[in-house]
């Protein structure tokens, strides 16, 4: 919005809890992500126009007035709505993720100045393979059978067939995603189409500002979790690639897509070109380095990191999660969509894909120096530290809307944290001593033996001191 030349900016978007979508975008136009913006640019918001539509319903719910605008105005689309949900039901998977995408297609196929159609899929789109090219994969399932299948099967014959249908994938959103991507290619036709897969989106890198972050959603819950001391340990591979891209090198990326794409009318490639807008074979940073940073954050900021994987650490995660009402800091269901988000990211966190990033560097070779600098999305350049560290910032800032003038008092909080988790700890340690001690005579005999030595020790000690 700051660098680029346009008339208007159509913004799709439904109503939500009692929400008009212009009320919506105009709750986002007016948040601290464009305040820099606001200042340079007073009357930006006025380019941006709030288009009311829904992807559940037939045509996007757009009425026969805004299509034909939309048909008349719209240049370039940037197609990212889609659920990301990983644990929807796969009749809603399919629905918000390929029926609205090919709803979308079919309206584009009505623009009459349409020069670029860009798709926004997932890195992980092809998680069952190992090596992923930025290629169009053919799904295990033909997309146009499953629509017309899962339009008479009710809910629970659907639910009962989701794990023979997805096959290796993890669950629904990777393989709606793949359909997606699939059905893009098939539908196209003659539109200039590009896709663009981004892996785990984290924090802001550069722009609007360093660290911004406004959901729970992926890491930033985890984050979260372990910087408040309610999650002590996760399961995670140590060596497995965290593929965080900053959400500011997507939108560049997917910017840059747009460009090239429309800059090639003339010359198209014979296949739709696709960005593996992915970090791992660029710039790798590894879970196990993503826990020592945070825990070092922690240390720095807050005066305790989180445990390592000990067995009263897991105890403790295990214990707390069922009663999280005992954590005050997070409304009840906050803290059950950290769990969630925990423990959804399981399959990420203990797995590693190569992605092939050939057509990322093409793009970023065929822009200008200035370019280059606009809209970087040049990840050999990201330094892990520094993001985190803002990464981590941002959760407590933007996402949890806590001042980091609170630091001393977050301080204290994970102090008494630390108090009950060692009352708690050494309750567990008593009450299973004592069932072993009612239920055994050696764990009574080496009670009795500890107990009688500790005694001898205090008597020589006193017997000591008095000599002297």
């Amino acid at each position: 919005l700051k660098k680029l030349f346009f008339r208007s900016v159509y913004v799709l978007v439904r109503s939500k809890a009692g929400q008009s979508p212009k009320a919506r975008i105009s709750e986002i136009v007016n948040s601290k992500l464009f305040e820099k913006l606001q200042q340079d640019q007073p009357d930006f918001a006025e380019k941006i126009i709030a288009v009311n539509s829904d992807l559940t319903q037939p045509e996007l719910n757009l009425s026969k007035a805004d299509q034909s605008i939309l048909a008349e105005n719209i240049d370039i689309v940037f197609h990212c709505a889609a659920t990301v949900r990983f644990s929807e039901p796969l009749k809603d998977a399919v629905q918000l993720n390929v029926l609205a995408t090919q709803m979308m297609l079919a309206l584009a196929h009505r623009m009459k100045h349409l020069e670029v159609f860009i798709h926004i899929s997932t890195a992980y789109a092809n998680c069952n393979r190992e090596l992923i090219e930025e290629v169009v994969y053919s799904p295990s399932v033909d997309y146009r059978k499953l629509i017309d299948t899962l339009d008479w099967m009710d809910d629970d014959l659907v639910s009962t067939l989701t794990p023979k249908l997805i096959g290796e994938h993890p669950n629904t959103y990777t393989f709606t995603k793949s359909l997606a991507e699939y059905m893009v290619q098939q539908e196209a036709g003659d539109l200039n189409v590009g896709i663009v897969r981004p892996s785990i989106v984290g924090a802001s890198w550069k722009e609007p500002f360093p660290g911004w972050i406004d959901n729970f959603n992926g890491p930033s819950g985890i984050f979260i979790a372990a910087g408040k001391g309610i999650l002590r340990t996760m399961r995670a591979s140590n060596n497995a690639v965290a593929d965080l891209v900053p959400v500011d090198v997507v939108i560049n990326t997917t910017l840059a897509a747009g460009w090239y794409s429309g800059s090639q009318v003339l010359n198209r490639p014979k296949s739709i070109p696709v960005y593996n807008c992915t970090t791992g074979g660029i710039n790798p940073f590894r879970w196990g380095e993503v826990g020592k940073t945070i825990s070092c954050l922690n240390a720095a900021y807050e005066g305790e990191a989180p445990d390592s994987g000990s067995l009263c650490a897991l105890t403790w995660r295990l214990m707390i999660y069922p009663h999280c009402n005992l954590i005050p800091d997070l409304p009840h269901p906050k803290q059950k969509l950290l769990f969630t988000s925990m423990m959804v990211l399981e399959y990420f966190t203990s797995h590693s894909w190569v992605w092939n990033t050939d057509n990322m560097a093409m793009l970023l070779a065929q822009m200008s120096p200035e370019d280059k600098k606009i809209f970087n999305f040049d990840v050999r350049q990201l330094h892990w530290a520094e993001y985190m560290e803002n990464y981590c910032m941002g959760t407590k800032k933007y996402v949890l809307n806590e001042e980091l003038s609170g630091l001393p008092a977050a301080r204290k909080h994970l102090n008494k944290l630390r108090n009950i988790r060692y009352t708690f700890n050494t309750i567990l340690v008593v009450f299973i001593w004592r069932i072993f001690i009612a239920r055994s005579q050696m764990a009574r005999n080496i009670w009795y033996f500890v107990v009688s030595l500790c005694f001898k020790f205090l008597s020589y000690f006193r017997a000591s001191s008095t000599m002297r």
